[in-house]
């Protein structure tokens, strides 16, 4: 019995209704009971023709559909849409409505046409020892004129005309440890600049650079970086266009950054959040745990006491 709350009648209460009609009649017994003459003479049907069983309630699923797709239809409308076919042109095709055709690629999956494309295993990748690969990247940040709409909450309060600053990041592949320095520009000269300081900053932790990972920006693939590159012995390799998850490791460092310093508190000018800088990396470098190396600091991979260097 599947019998809603506000039934007038159950599968006793039917059988209650055959007795009471076969004493008192088809009119007395339906309104004894609460229903309407139609209601009580469908169930006397069904009793005379089925028995007790008749009393049941059934599915409420009508027996014949008729916009049921015959089997061999709705596999040539599949096999057209694995052909990336749209789903117009299908109905045309094979003389359906786009409102059916747009039902059964639903309940197979293939509304969209991004679900024909195979799903790309993730790769994910670690150098076995610091220093053998680094990662690079950029972020543009704008200045701080005052108190922004990010905390405030209100769109009309822009600074406008103070320009932009751009953070550059470096992460050492297998040890975690990030280093940042801001500059005014992306532009070769501070590419140059930061790689160099880069390079000092982790021989400081007894890490040398083997070899560098950036993105395809102009600064980059410049001849001026080239050189620098091979002045200091780094071998520089660059990620597939438009695939920034090949440099994947620099790009969320980049949104820690983002959520936990740049945009983690309230600044009053762009000066007050550069000073804070060190102190944020002192704390990912040394404290924060981070999931990649089992909750440990980026310090706990590399070799010898560090701690000093990491928090200058």
């Amino acid at each position: 019995m599947n019998s809603h709350k506000n039934a007038r009648t159950t599968y006793q209460g039917r059988k209650a209704l055959i007795q009471r009609i076969a004493h008192e009649g088809l009119i007395p017994a339906a309104a004894a009971a609460g229903i309407s003459l139609r209601t009580a003479r469908k169930w006397l049907g069904r009793w005379r023709s089925e028995g007790e069983a008749g009393l049941l309630d059934r599915s409420s699923r009508p027996l014949k559909t008729c916009t049921r797709i015959d089997p061999r239809k709705r596999q040539r409308i599949l096999g057209l849409r694995r052909q990336r076919m749209p789903m117009r042109t299908i109905a045309a095709r094979v003389g359906c409505s786009v409102a059916t055709i747009s039902r059964i690629l639903a309940v197979a999956g293939l509304s969209s046409l991004k679900a024909l494309d195979p799903v790309l295993p993730v790769l994910r990748y670690e150098r076995a020892r610091p220093g053998e690969l680094l990662h690079i990247d950029t972020k543009k940040l704008g200045r701080i004129g005052r108190v922004g709409h990010r905390i405030t909450g209100d769109h009309s309060q822009r600074s406008r005309g103070v320009g932009w600053e751009f953070a550059h990041v470096a992460i050492d592949d297998h040890s975690r440890a990030g280093f940042v320095q801001m500059h005014k520009d992306e532009r070769v000269g501070s590419a140059v600049q930061f790689l160099k300081e880069a390079v000092a900053h982790y021989s400081a932790l007894g890490v040398r650079i083997e070899r560098l990972l950036t993105d395809n920006g102009g600064a980059y693939r410049s001849k001026v970086f080239a050189r620098a590159c091979q002045a200091l012995g780094i071998k520089h390799t660059f990620t597939r266009p438009y695939r920034p998850q090949t440099n994947g490791k620099a790009e969320r460092f980049i949104q820690t950054c983002l959520r936990e310093w740049a945009y983690g508190r309230i600044w009053h000018n762009s000066e007050q959040r550069t000073a804070w800088l060190p102190a944020f990396l002192a704390y990912y470098n040394t404290r924060r745990p981070h999931s990649a190396l089992g909750y440990c600091p980026p310090a706990s991979r590399l070799a010898g006491n560090n701690l000093l260097q990491l928090n200058n």
